[in-house]
């Protein structure tokens, strides 16, 4: 996938439209200071913008791959463009997630994107591990990396909010003491 060139167009398109997004994923782990490779982007956004970028993705050749009620999947034949996952913010903690979002310098500073704040990239993937047990490894691994490299920013309440939600206590535990 070529970054730049899809999030120039992907991302002038979701300020002429006023889409509500926020960079989630490996890039965005990326983006606060973790190392993780990744082949292709992630977002959330207001479920109630779905319709409008679906018109912007379609027209920058993608195609809809899966789409449910939380996440609409976009592929494109041409490899340049990859693919594309957004998940759909409707109750109220995802929609404050997009709230908290910053603007993060990518591409040497030639473009900002809104990216969630690594407590809430800790949030989607502890619900990732709850939903779906087998990608605990990789998803924990992501966790400790952001924890270890944002520990001294982090709003340590948030974070367990989300272990208490998922009944992961002993993990918000293991986690405090892992940076002792």
């Amino acid at each position: 996938m070529d970054f730049k060139q899809v999030l120039e167009k992907l991302l002038t398109a979701f300020r002429e439209q006023d889409i509500r997004y926020a960079l989630m994923g490996g890039f965005a782990i990326g983006l606060w200071g973790g190392s993780r490779s990744t082949v292709d982007l992630d977002f959330l956004v207001h479920r109630d913008d779905i319709q409008r970028i679906h018109s912007i993705v379609t027209a920058l050749s993608y195609e809809i791959h899966h789409k449910t009620e939380n996440v609409s999947q976009y592929t494109s034949s041409l490899k340049v463009f990859g693919g594309i996952d957004f998940i759909h913010a409707f109750r109220d903690a995802s929609i404050e997630m997009l709230k908290r979002a910053v603007d993060k310098d990518i591409l040497g500073g030639a473009i900002k994107i809104r990216t969630l704040i690594p407590e809430d990239i800790v949030g989607l993937k502890l619900q990732a591990i709850y939903n779906n047990p087998s990608r605990e490894n990789i998803d924990m691994a992501d966790i400790e990396t952001l924890v270890s490299v944002n520990k001294e920013n982090l709003n340590w309440e948030l974070i367990q909010q989300y272990c208490s939600i998922f009944g992961m206590d002993d993990r918000y535990r293991k986690l405090r003491e892992g940076l002792k």
